[in-house]
């Protein structure tokens, strides 16, 4: 509601009928020729009626932004700012079977319309993470081009580092930057964006990576009698690249996890996992969540990577694949596996993870419409994986208190919104 009354504010600066001296107590803003343009509290007050009367959407109206959020063109917006964006990579030129996650943003906005401020309350979690301390908005979609994947990569590259760079509303401090959830498009965006948040935050990253498939093939094991440099960046090889270029935490003790696998290999033996390993990655299979015990065996598996009591905790980039569902979940992805996880269990593992790590950027890629039923399970899924990752997000901040004002901010019922 806020947001749609700062709307209608910035409409009425905008065409004001007559140019007055602007006064300390009146809202006010510059016409178009120069002119100061100002607010009387009489307007004001009918603004706030207007916003009383007609401010709220139903979960079936309004334009199809992401929870219903604020929605702002954030690449040509650096004035905005924000805690948490949520970024569309409409991308997918780069994948290895069924192409059509471009249209996976879109479908994942659309599956979030039931998600609302007014009922976004997390009862597992005890927080609405959409009215806390965090200002979350809908950045748009990166206008990625579909003809060039050299050009989408640097494209995506840009993107990623101009948002992450940008100064965030409410957390303080020189290590606090904005986070980023994308929604893919292919999973080969992941590459730009470990780019980006390795030059935002100087160091490597880990990687939680949910994923029928490995994704850290060389680019060789994709056979072609025309190979060509630019054919290595697609969507099974976007780690390997990334360990390629010091981007992961390969180098270091600490290992990166990937979790619901149950794909075949290449070739004839087991050298795709030797590869992989190689890269320091620990594999957690979807058969394995039998074996452990159920979510809470998984989640177990994965926190004892991390060391809990580390002061300075290790950036984590949380990248899920839908298609770490089983296809009777998630049919509309490009590359389905029979044998997954239902998507109670994926929901209830993110549950146990997001709270606990420090996530500096996420995406939930390989949505493809087209290729879901009419019930748009597959987007659904992706919409409620969102809403867990936001919730954990948010949560952890007031658990770390990354904001000194974070907690006086909720107390007071101030969402980090602006307030008129």
């Amino acid at each position: 509601m806020r947001s749609t009354l700062l709307s209608s504010v910035a409409i009425l600066l905008a065409i004001g009928s007559q140019p007055v001296q602007t006064c300390q107590d009146h809202r006010h803003g510059s016409g178009g020729d120069g002119s100061q343009w100002t607010i009387t509290p009489e307007e004001l007050s009918e603004l706030k009626d207007l916003e009383r009367k007609w401010g709220t959407d139903w979960s079936f109206s309004g334009i199809a932004t992401f929870a219903h959020l604020k929605h702002v063109k954030c690449l040509t917006t650096p004035s905005e700012k924000f805690d948490v964006g949520i970024i569309g990579a409409p991308f997918d030129t780069a994948t290895s079977y069924r192409p059509g996650a471009r249209f996976g943003p879109r479908a994942i906005r659309q599956a979030s319309s039931r998600q609302t401020s007014f009922r976004g309350f997390n009862p597992r979690a005890g927080i609405n993470p959409y009215a806390s301390w965090a200002t979350i908005i809908d950045c748009g979609d990166i206008p990625i081009t579909p003809f060039d994947n050299a050009v989408a990569l640097e494209q995506m590259s840009e993107a990623f580092l101009e948002l992450g760079l940008r100064s965030p509303r409410t957390l303080k401090g020189k290590e606090k930057k904005p986070k980023l959830i994308t929604l893919g498009g292919d999973h080969s965006l992941a590459l730009p964006a470990l780019r980006a948040l390795n030059k935002v935050y100087g160091r490597e990253v880990r990687v939680v990576h949910f994923d029928a498939h490995l994704d850290t093939w060389h680019p060789a094991k994709y056979p072609s009698a025309w190979p060509s440099a630019q054919s290595y960046f697609n969507h099974g090889s976007m780690f390997w690249l990334a360990g390629q270029e010091g981007l992961l935490s390969n180098s270091s003790a600490h290992s990166n996890i990937h979790a619901g696998l149950r794909t075949r290999l290449s070739g004839v033996d087991d050298s795709d996992l030797v590869d992989d390993s190689s890269q320091n990655w620990l594999r957690i299979s979807a058969d394995d969540i039998d074996d452990l015990g159920g979510p809470s065996g998984i989640i177990k598996a994965i926190l004892d990577q991390f060391d809990s009591s580390d002061p300075d905790p290790d950036p984590v980039y949380l990248s899920i694949d839908i298609d770490v569902l089983d296809p009777a979940f998630a049919p509309g992805t490009g590359t389905p596996e029979p044998g997954g996880w239902t998507t109670r269990e994926l929901i209830r593992i993110l549950r146990g993870l997001v709270d606990e790590l420090n996530i500096v950027g996420a995406d939930v890629v390989e949505v493809s419409p087209a290729y879901q039923g009419r019930g748009e399970e597959t987007a659904l899924a992706g919409a409620h994986v969102v809403y867990e990752v936001l919730t954990g997000m948010v949560k952890r901040g007031l658990k770390d208190g990354e904001s000194e004002k974070a907690e006086e901010r909720v107390e007071s019922g101030d969402g980090g919104h602006d307030e008129l």
